[in-house]
């Protein structure tokens, strides 16, 4: 542990606390006492200024009455008595309402004070202002006022009396401190003893490895069940050093005999594992293999049905040229009888330019669908990079599927830039929207007359191509959407349904085209497959003629 780490000690945080707390309780009470203390002091002070004032305005009335001013300054002569009297002042009221000073008195050795005429609403109060207690009281006769007293006193009395309380509250503050200091002290030392007695046969047993010590009892409640759970752990550490001693020595003994059965079991383990080597390469060809059917069987189907599909232009072709040389039979003879008509050949010109457009078209309508098939089979069975036109290719890809497209009134729309041009792998992308296709037309569209596909085509950052698919189908529950990529899971078990072509298209996504694929689907509201994986952008403008397949 770091020598900066700073301990916090039992004795000083008992003495802290304990004194601490006192101090508190002492400088609140004391606080307490003494603000008490001042605060009689002071209306004490106060009542005896207002009896002195208010005598001083009784003994006035008789000289303002006679308007004998030397009377009432002789009468003020006696005040010389009091110690803390040092200002006196006779104010008289005179008819106009003004006021003019009528009588004084100043004590031996104080200076007099100017009239305090401005401040008679002032010092209706006592007032503390400088050491001195000042205030105005009325002179009333016959419930009139006719004139002011101000008296001024001392207020060193006061200031002695609050000093002296100060004094004694210090004194008694530290006087209990002391002793709660003493009291702590040996408060402190009553307890930490067994603790630091605990401490050190801790510290020893940690040496020393003895765990048959014992922590004896010393009476304070706490630290003694302290130490009997000490002590009762001390036990069982004991108890359990002498059954770990135990069963070493029988490890010990059981070694000896379990390394030949170590050495027999591993030499068990060692074929096993080469036979489950084995049948785990079997179970790959045999999964690669149910790949290459799954693909193999796609493809019959899609020659199947391109076969189909050719068989109709060519039908129309021949039954056009079959007419074709009917007409011209029938010319043939009309001219070797020398009953040909003029209009007889423009009607066989005719016929025949109409029978030779439909040939014309039927035929080049049967070559595009063998190109496109073509081109569908060799990107099925190749999975080299080529460049392409995206939305040529996603053209080839539904012109093959129309056979199974003719069956359904199912609608899919492809959202993709005719001048996008990629180097990749057509292949894996032919596979992954044909299985995609097929997988909505037969689970998500199931027991739907009208459904819609949306395939969005996009080129990302110039190097990746995000292709975004979507279905208004029944969706896929949340069990089945967590096993969609799983191999040979299917809803259509005992169907016809394999449980690959998910399988086959996650493959294809993240292995044959390095890219990713996730799934979004709630049921009944359609399915949305967002596939993401690198290209290479190409300029058009920059391909050598003949270079796009």
């Amino acid at each position: 542990m770091s020598s900066d780490v700073k301990y916090l000690s039992i004795k000083s945080l008992i003495i802290w606390v304990v004194v601490a707390i006192t101090s508190a309780s002492i400088i609140i009470a004391s606080g307490s006492n003494l603000y008490n203390q001042i605060s009689t002091y002071k209306q004490s002070l106060e009542k005896n200024v207002l009896v002195f004032a208010d005598l001083i305005s009784r003994s006035a009335v008789k000289s303002m009455q006679e308007d004998d001013n030397q009377a009432e300054q002789q009468s003020l002569t006696v005040l010389s008595v009091s110690d803390v009297i040092e200002n006196v002042h006779i104010y008289k009221i005179l008819e106009d309402d003004s006021i003019e000073f009528f009588a004084s008195y100043n004590k031996q050795g104080i200076a007099p004070v100017k009239a305090k005429y401005t401040q008679v609403k002032e010092l209706t109060k006592p007032r503390f202002a400088g050491g001195v207690v000042e205030i105005i009281r009325p002179i009333i006769f016959d419930k009139e006022i006719i004139g002011y007293t101000y008296l001024r006193t001392t207020a060193e009395q006061l200031e002695s009396l609050i000093t002296k309380s100060i004094l004694i509250s210090v004194c008694v503050s530290i006087v209990c401190l002391l002793f709660c200091f003493i009291f702590t002290v040996r408060l402190q030392r009553s307890i930490t003893k067994p603790i630091n007695t605990l401490v050190k046969l801790v510290q020893r047993i940690s040496r020393q490895k003895d765990y048959s010590s014992r922590a004896e009892l010393n009476g304070i409640k706490e630290l003694d069940i302290l130490c009997e759970a000490f002590n009762g752990m001390l036990q069982r550490t004991q108890d359990h050093l002498d059954r770990q001693t135990k069963a070493e020595t029988e490890q010990v003994r059981l070694n000896a005999s379990l390394e030949e059965k170590v050495q027999q079991r591993t030499q068990a383990l060692k074929e096993a594992n080469n036979e489950l080597i084995q049948t785990l390469e079997k179970l790959h060809q045999f999964q690669r293999q149910i790949v290459q059917n799954e693909k193999m069987a796609s493809l019959g189907d899609m020659v199947a049905g391109v076969a189909h599909e050719v068989n109709t232009p060519i039908g129309l072709g021949v039954t056009a040229s079959t007419m074709m040389l009917d007409r011209l039979s029938d010319l043939r003879k009309s001219y070797e009888d020398k009953t040909l008509k003029a209009s007889a050949l423009s009607k066989f010109m005719m016929e025949g330019e109409e029978n030779l457009n439909i040939i014309y078209r039927n035929l080049n309508r049967a070559a595009e669908l063998i190109s496109s098939f073509k081109q569908v089979a060799v990107d099925q069975s190749s999975e080299n990079n080529r460049v392409f036109s995206f939305s040529k290719l996603m053209d080839e890809i539904l012109i093959s599927m129309r056979p199974k497209l003719k069956k359904v009134q199912h609608k899919i729309h492809v959202h993709c830039d005719a001048a996008l041009y990629v180097e990749s792998k057509a292949g894996p992308i032919n596979q992954i929207i044909i299985n995609l296709v097929m997988n909505s037309i037969i689970h998500g569209f199931e027991n739907v007359e009208c459904g819609e596909i949306n395939i969005s085509i996009e080129l990302i950052d110039n190097c990746k191509i995000r292709m975004i698919f979507t279905d208004n189908g029944k969706g896929i529950s949340e069990d089945m959407r967590q096993r969609i990529f799983d191999p040979f899971v299917t809803t259509k078990r005992g169907q016809g349904g394999s449980g690959l072509g998910m399988h086959l298209v996650y493959n294809l996504v993240t292995q044959a085209l390095n890219g990713s694929i996730s799934l979004t689907s709630e049921e009944e509201e359609g399915v949305k497959f967002d596939i993401l994986f690198p290209v290479i952008k190409v300029d058009v403008d920059k391909i050598p003629s003949g270079s796009i397949v």
